[in-house]
C-alpha cells in the first residue's frame, strides 16, 4: 500500500511541475525537465516485441526492440538503430506475464494528464531536456545491466546503450 501511495504522490507531483529529479533532491538547472541522480544505474527503455509494431509513435521515441535485440529511436517516421551489435539477449519472460495498463502514462511538462501524445513517459517541455543517468565507464561499473539500458558515460563523454550482451557507445561528430 505504501508503494501505491508513493507512486500516486509522484504522479500527482509531476503533473503539476515541469521539472523532476529522480534519485536526487533537485535538477541541476532550469533547462532540465528530467534528471537522474548519481550512482551506477541507468534508465531502461520500454521493451516492445517489434519497433515496426509500435503504433502512433512520434519522432524522438526510444524503445528496446526484443525481436532485433536493439535499442532504436524514431526519426522522420523511420526507426534507427543505436545498437551496433545484434547479439543481445533478453529474457522476455520478465514482462510477458505482466498486463499492460492501457492508460499508464507519465507526462512531465506542459499538457499534464490531458496530453494525448502516445508513450509511457512523455517529456512535453519545448525548452527543456532530459539528462540521462551519468555513469563513469558503465561497461565496467554497472554490475548487472538490463537489456535496453541507456546511460551517459562520463569518462568517454558519450551515450552508452546495452542490448543484453554488449554495450554500444555513441559520440557526436
Amino acid at each position: 500500500m505504501k508503494k501505491a501511495i508513493n507512486i500516486f504522490s509522484l504522479l500527482l507531483f509531476t503533473s503539476g511541475f515541469s521539472q523532476v529529479a529522480i534519485g536526487k533532491t533537485s535538477v541541476s538547472n532550469a533547462s532540465v525537465s528530467l534528471e537522474f541522480g548519481s550512482g551506477n544505474r541507468g534508465i531502461i527503455l520500454p521493451w516492445v516485441t517489434s519497433a515496426a509494431s509500435v503504433t502512433g509513435a512520434v519522432d524522438g521515441t526510444l524503445v528496446y526492440d526484443i525481436a532485433d535485440k536493439k535499442v532504436k529511436y524514431l526519426k522522420s517516421g523511420s526507426w534507427f538503430d543505436l545498437t551496433v551489435d545484434a547479439s543481445g539477449v533478453v529474457d522476455a519472460a520478465l514482462q510477458t506475464s505482466k498486463a499492460e495498463l492501457a492508460g499508464a502514462k507519465m507526462v512531465i511538462g506542459t499538457g499534464g494528464a490531458s496530453d494525448t501524445t502516445p508513450g509511457i513517459l512523455v517529456l512535453k517541455d519545448t525548452n527543456k531536456a532530459m539528462v540521462l543517468p551519468k555513469v563513469a565507464s558503465p561497461h565496467l561499473n554497472i554490475i548487472n545491466p538490463s537489456a535496453g539500458m541507456m546511460v551517459y558515460d562520463t569518462v568517454k563523454h558519450q551515450l552508452a546503450v546495452f542490448n543484453g550482451t554488449v554495450w554500444s557507445f555513441w559520440k557526436p561528430l
